[in-house]
């Protein structure tokens, strides 16, 4: 197949064996499927018009899809850019013709995601005429999922299927396992998310290198529908590591830290559901982290002698790796104070 552009090549995973009970559904950078369904939905209904300005907040992987987007579809892309993302996303995003600012550096993701939420509001009240994307809240994002889903369908037709995946937006892991319950509604659904998140309650928890960008936030996002998850694993950034380490060392797999929490947090599931497959999602490949991550690779644990903490309630998490049987329950209340 020729593509019609880059961003429609980028955009396909590929599925990659690592166990009999484990399979990885590797993205080069996962999010293009969700912008590029977004942007065509939203010029298709007439929301936006060709040549308007799209602008939205990123922690890196939205914003590169984003920008290759709006560079598809004759666009502009205005990016509020997270003190994550690194030179070499930034310089390609300029490039791409996206403009970027990034908020003051700050070590508390809490305050660089609120920062970044209340620069795009101030951009709007001067600018009425471009479009925030809400990637966090606009159930559009969930569109270009269903893609995935039917060639996750097609690819293991007959499979007890679990989804592995980080939370984030809620869209990616949501949208796959919306559309698979569709023709199975079997498919169990597994949450990866880091301490200090509030989406799933962990926010009283101070992880001092939370550095996973993406899977978690300080703010509530509408995009995540609590209801679809069967269980949440909570993971500190040591652990996360060394998922991450493990799945190049054992597998030769180069790819995000998000991708590490989850594959720890599948190896378990496996163990415990081995009559089930277990698919964890990649979202994006490991050039964010060599230097936080691959270049720590001594500091990393041994996975086989690593296991969670079961808890019955988000009260009684802990550090460094608690799960809980959600059960498809709804979002957990947020106690007064928190940010919202």
């Amino acid at each position: 197949m020729i593509h019609p552009h880059i961003a429609d090549a980028l955009k396909v995973p590929d599925l990659v064996r690592l166990t009999d009970g484990l399979v990885l559904i590797r993205f080069e950078s996962m999010k293009i499927y969700s912008a590029l369904a977004a942007v065509r939905h939203l010029l298709e209904r007439g929301t936006i018009r060709p040549g308007q300005t799209l602008i939205d907040s990123s922690s890196g992987i939205y914003a590169y899809a984003l920008a290759l987007a709006c560079h598809r579809y004759g666009m502009r892309c205005h990016i509020v850019a997270s003190t994550t993302v690194d030179t070499t996303t930034r310089a390609q995003l300029e490039v791409l013709g996206a403009t970027v600012e990034q908020v003051r550096p700050s070590k508390n993701l809490k305050l660089d995601q609120e920062l970044r939420v209340r620069r795009v509001r101030e951009i709007l009240a001067g600018r009425p005429d471009w479009h925030w994307m809400r990637q966090y809240h606009d159930d559009v994002h969930y569109l270009g999922y269903h893609e995935v889903a039917d060639r996750i369908t097609a690819a293991f037709p007959r499979a007890a299927l679990t989804v592995v995946g980080g939370v984030g937006s809620g869209a990616s892991t949501g949208g796959l396992v919306e559309r698979l319950r569709g023709t199975d509604p079997s498919v169990r659904l597994v949450g990866v998310q880091p301490f200090g998140s509030v989406t799933f309650g962990s926010q009283d928890h101070h992880d001092p290198e939370a550095i996973i960008a993406g899977i978690g936030s300080s703010i509530v996002f509408d995009n995540v529908r609590h209801h679809l998850y069967d269980a949440v694993h909570w993971l500190d950034f040591t652990h996360a590591m060394s998922g991450t380490v493990a799945l190049l060392r054992d597998h030769a797999v180069f790819a995000g830290l998000s991708t590490g929490a989850g594959y720890l947090a599948a190896a378990y599931e496996a163990r415990r559901h081995p009559d089930r497959l277990h698919l964890v999602v990649g979202a994006d490949t490991g050039h964010r982290y060599v230097e936080r991550v691959f270049a720590r690779y001594a500091e990393a644990l041994d996975p086989a002698a690593l296991k969670p903490v079961e808890v019955a309630d988000p009260e009684e998490m802990s550090m460094p790796w608690s799960r809980m049987a959600w059960r498809r329950t709804d979002r957990p209340a947020h106690r007064k104070g928190r940010a919202t």
